[in-house]
C-alpha cells in the first residue's frame, strides 16, 4: 500500500497495540476503519465515554484512499481543531505525523471532563438530598417567595 501523501510504500508497525501502516518518509499513519476505535480504546478503556460523532465539518480532502484510490474526505475530529482524512467507503483513516498522539490526548481530556461532570452532578444531588427536607433550605426558598421571617 502506498502513502497517500508521498506515494512511497507504507511499512507495518505496532502502535498502542495496533498494527498500523506507517510512512517512513512523512511519518503519517494509515489506520484501518476499526483501528481508530482501538486507538481511542487504548486511551479510554470505557467505551461509553467515547460515544459521539467523530466527523464534524466534512470537506473534500486532497488525499486519495490508499486502498481504493477514491478521493477521501477531511473532517474535524470530534469537533476539535484536528483535521483527519477518511475514506467514505470505510477503508480507513489517514493521520498525519503526530496526529495519533493528539487523538489520544483529546480522548483522555474528554474522559477527564466527563468524569468531572459526573462527580459534580453526584455532589449536587447529595447536596440537594441534604437540604431538601425543610429547615434552612425552606427558609431560603421562602425568602425568595416573599414569605421570609421578619
Amino acid at each position: 500500500m502506498l502513502c497517500p501523501r508521498c506515494q512511497v510504500d507504507l511499512a507495518i508497525e505496532h502502535h498502542a497495540g495496533i498494527e498500523v501502516d506507517h510512512c517512513p518518509q512523512c511519518n503519517g499513519r494509515w489506520l484501518d476503519h476499526h483501528e481508530l476505535d482501538q486507538l481511542e480504546a487504548a486511551s479510554a478503556p470505557d467505551a461509553d465515554t467515547r460515544r459521539g460523532m467523530i466527523e464534524y465539518a466534512k470537506r473534500d480532502s486532497e488525499l486519495d484512499c490508499p486502498v481504493c484510490g477514491k478521493r477521501m474526505v477531511a473532517f474535524n475530529y470530534r469537533a476539535n481543531p484536528l483535521e483527519l482524512d477518511t475514506c467514505e467507503d470505510e477503508h480507513g483513516w489517514w493521520l498525519d505525523a503526530g496526529e495519533e498522539g493528539r487523538v489520544s490526548d483529546l480522548i483522555e481530556d474528554r474522559v477527564r471532563g466527563l468524569n468531572r461532570a459526573a462527580t459534580a452532578e453526584q455532589a449536587w444531588g447529595e447536596f440537594l438530598k441534604g437540604v431538601g427536607g425543610g429547615g434552612t433550605w425552606n427558609n431560603v426558598k421562602n425568602i425568595f417567595r416573599g414569605r421570609g421571617r421578619r
